[in-house]
């Protein structure tokens, strides 16, 4: 039966399974809106496009599934180009739905100034995507939709831009039914398995990397076995915090940018990386020196080999190829002594944190004694969301989103509407007084839709990392000093219940437990002024 190009896409997002998805209403793209409106599919109106694309990252890192941005052509699709940015950085399964100018306005060659006319939309979002496709005929509409879903999931999982004519969206069409070919990865031979198992056995000092794309395929509990098996210490990536539980009796305390960890690394005679790239901001720029032996485990061989190259490669999904090294490798002794160690580390690196910034320290217990279980933890690109990358133990998987692939400021707050709306018991904001600014009109998202969001802004007059910068490098301060407003009249002017505190001594305590078992959004504000932890590029130790 016909039907219009808009109801062809909202059925095709059903068919995909998605739940939510988050927008912008332009002129060009009200007929989706329109057919959205019959469906169950839930429709969030922010107030930027920007904060589309993060709320959709939000959505997409605490489930799982596909986060959706529905925006408007030219400038509501530009807009969303940060937040695409960081998707792709940190391989996130986003989908950009983006109207453009109508087909027949269109002149190949030529700018003729239609309204939002660019030459080239979907030129704009090739390098940060791992797909951008444009729709070319009102019947294709459909398979565009289920194509370019099944691509942002599709290992190794990141952003798909897909552009649609807006005159296609009220046209008759006939659906067309794609068979979309089945891709597969070689199975791995026995004999590299066999030669891994061999490897890890022998090793004096075994270590597990593991990175985002073992959290993404669920391998947490496998590697928790394998590590116990080996008795090898587990490190885990900003991306894979909550990979295995945080009493698990191998996971080493974080961050590896700790000379304490890091020496851990320096002793390992084999490394096992699983689902890692071995990026700067985790090597400290490539500064640790490469493992004796490398055996990694990915599903695609150019992100592994393109830092430390292996040697031995297992292609695959991290969570099948574990399994498969699992079966008949015999256990190893010294998982005590292990546990001992890593006990000890833990306690000279909370020691350390207490003696370095002993308002960092009272910040993470707080935070550790005060939120829900299952709270999702969103942090921002500011130096209390560095503390908590670096040395909040998160309870489990999905449970903290933070924006340390593109490193995009301004990304906790919106995107803790995309978590929120994911069915997180709550979703808990940290991000400071200039980076909130970037998206502080989604207040009014967040009350119109009743997300269930605390905001903590930690508010330190102004960018305290630059600051710090600055300083340490005997430069007076320039462009860091911020006037702000006042936080809480901010939020109460939206409807959002807010308060104010200083420090994250006992009121703070108290107040972040009773805002984060609250229904609806909220704000609290801290002052405080926190020194960058060893996880930021200007502390670190290995030059």
């Amino acid at each position: 039966m016909p039907q219009t190009g808009a109801r062809s896409l909202v059925d095709a997002l059903s068919e995909l399974g998605v739940e939510v998805v988050f927008g912008l209403p332009g002129v060009h793209n009200l007929p989706i809106w329109d057919e959205l409106e019959s469906t169950g599919i839930r429709l969030i109106g922010v107030r930027h496009e920007q904060a589309a694309g993060y709320a959709a990252d939000g959505y997409a890192r605490t489930t799982g599934k596909l986060g959706v941005a529905l925006v408007t052509t030219g400038p509501g699709a530009a807009n969303t180009l940060a937040a695409v940015g960081e998707a792709y950085a940190s391989a996130s399964a986003v989908l950009v739905i983006a109207t453009d100018i109508p087909s027949t306005l269109r002149r190949k060659g030529t700018v003729r100034g239609v309204l939002h006319e660019t030459s080239d939309q979907r030129a704009l979002f090739a390098p940060i995507t791992k797909g951008a496709i444009n729709v070319d005929h009102p019947d294709a509409i459909a398979a565009a939709v289920r194509r370019a879903g099944r691509l942002a999931r599709r290992p190794q999982s990141g952003p798909v831009y897909l552009g649609i004519p807006t005159d296609f969206l009220r046209e008759q069409v006939v659906r067309r039914h794609d068979v979309e070919p089945t891709e597969r990865l070689p199975a791995i031979a026995f004999e590299d398995l066999d030669a891994a198992r061999d490897v890890l056995s022998s090793a004096a000092h075994p270590l597990i990397w593991a990175g985002g794309g073992a959290l993404r395929a669920g391998a947490g509990e496998v590697i928790g076995k394998l590590a116990e098996r080996l008795a090898a210490p587990i490190v885990t990536t900003f991306a894979a915090r909550g990979l295995v539980p945080p009493d698990h009796p191998c996971l080493a305390p974080n961050p590896v940018h700790t000379p304490e960890v890091g020496a851990l690394w320096d002793e390992a005679d084999v490394v096992l990386a699983v689902g890692t790239d071995f990026d700067g901001l985790m090597t400290q720029n490539w500064h640790m020196p490469r493992p004796g032996r490398l055996i990694a485990v990915n599903v695609d061989a150019a992100d592994a080999k393109k830092n430390y190259p292996p040697d031995l490669l297992l292609q695959g999904d991290a969570r099948d190829v574990v399994e498969q090294l699992l079966v008949g490798l015999a256990p190893r002794s010294g998982i005590n002594e292990l546990t001992r160690r890593l006990d000890e580390i833990e306690s000279r690196v909370r020691r350390r944190v207490r003696k370095e910034e002993p308002q960092a320290a009272e910040f993470l217990a707080a935070l550790k004694e005060t939120l829900p279980e299952g709270a999702v933890l969103v942090a921002d690109m500011c130096v209390a969301g560095y503390w908590i990358g670096g040395f909040y133990r998160v309870a489990g998987p999905r449970q903290l989103a933070y924006p340390m692939g593109w490193g995009t400021l301004g990304f906790a707050f919106p995107a803790s509407l995309g978590v929120a709306a994911a069915g997180a018991s709550r979703a808990v904001c940290v991000t400071g007084d200039g980076g909130f600014l970037f998206g502080c009109a989604e207040l009014a998202t967040a009350i119109q839709e009743k997300l269930p969001i605390t905001v903590v802004i930690v508010d330190d007059g102004g960018y305290g990392m630059l600051r710090y910068d600055q300083t340490r490098e005997g430069l007076p301060h320039r462009g860091v000093d911020l006037a702000t407003p006042d936080f809480v009249g901010l939020a109460k002017s939206f409807g959002v219940y807010a308060d104010r505190v200083d420090g994250f001594g006992r009121a703070f305590r108290r107040l972040l437990r009773e805002f984060s078992r609250t229904d609806e959004p909220n704000v609290l504000v801290v002052s405080a002024e926190l020194s960058p932890p060893l996880n930021t590029s200007p502390r670190w130790y290995r030059k």
